[in-house]
């Protein structure tokens, strides 16, 4: 048998031995913590007060299955099928990107700017798991969200995290590099993305993790145009916005001089290039103060 005994103990010691070369102490604590309070439907509490559980057959085996999954460099979050974004559980699989601390901060950006009484239109372009987008309903309560994925896998997801967390977002099936967006009823407050940005050259310094199972679409861009998909939504965002309202991006830590200048060029002013909790530029704004033709 792969473990010693049916007990907390004996898991622990056998994700330990099993895991120790790829992951911290700390981290595998961790996930121990949340898969066995999956697998056995416990709180914190009941999980502190484990001591005397016992496994069965079934659920050692799903331990071992966790830890081949791991091994195997399967990212944690889609083995356990959920993830936790902003206060909020979401679903959380192969079909999108898994959300990322510093898009909490990107999402922290837009709430602190906002009115969180007023009624207002958000749209997050490339979606992915919606995670934009649900983080923001969760907290403007008035507003209306809407999510653009082209990915129909993704906006499967989306819906599914809609009837989860009960918070009403409206999916929309959409290429962010159409030549023309189609004509909203109704003009934004706030249009945000965060699109795929990696140039194909940095994939030598991303991890198997990522390479090996998350969504390619959702990651790279060619090296040539790495601003392919911030052009096009900024370019169309300038006549979606209303007067005064906002554009926001999560952008590539590189390239924020290159992003202030591609927003100006497309009539943004105010714009302002913000560093996340590790001191990297990794988000930026622009606003809308006339279109594109009122500027012709």
């Amino acid at each position: 048998m792969f473990v010693q005994e049916n007990t907390l103990d004996g898991i622990r010691s056998y994700f330990n031995r099993s895991l120790s070369s790829q992951f911290s102490e700390n981290e595998i604590k961790l996930m121990l913590k949340v898969f066995v309070m999956k697998r056995m439907n416990l709180s914190d509490t009941d999980y502190l007060l484990a001591k005397d559980l016992r496994f069965s057959e079934s659920d050692l085996l799903h331990f071992r299955s966790c830890v081949k999954r791991l091994q195997a460099n399967e990212p944690f979050q889609y083995i356990v099928g959920s993830t936790e974004f902003y206060g909020l559980e979401l679903l959380c699989d192969k079909r999108a990107l898994i959300p990322r601390p510093e898009t909490e901060e990107l999402v922290d950006w837009i709430v602190e700017s906002a009115d969180r009484n007023a009624s207002m239109n958000i749209i997050d372009i490339c979606s992915g798991s919606g995670c934009i987008a649900f983080a923001l309903k969760s907290v403007l309560k008035n507003a209306k969200v809407e999510a653009w994925e082209l990915s129909d896998e993704a906006l499967g997801l989306i819906e599914e995290n809609t009837n989860f967390t009960g918070l009403e977002v409206h999916r929309m099936k959409m290429d962010a590099l159409l030549q023309n967006y189609p004509a909203p009823d109704d003009s934004y407050e706030v249009i945000v993305s965060n699109p795929p940005y990696i140039p194909n050259s940095d994939r030598g310094r991303m991890h198997g993790n990522v390479l090996d199972h998350e969504p390619e679409m959702a990651l790279f861009v060619e090296d040539d145009d790495p601003f392919i998909f911030y052009l096009r939504i900024a370019e169309e965002a300038m006549d979606l916005l209303k007067v005064n309202g906002c554009l926001y991006f999560e952008i590539h830590e590189d390239y924020g001089e290159e992003m202030i200048q591609l927003l100006s060029s497309c009539g943004f002013v105010n714009i302002e290039l913000r560093k996340d909790l590790q001191g990297r530029s990794r988000m930026i704004r622009g606003q809308r103060v006339s279109s594109r033709h009122e500027q012709e």
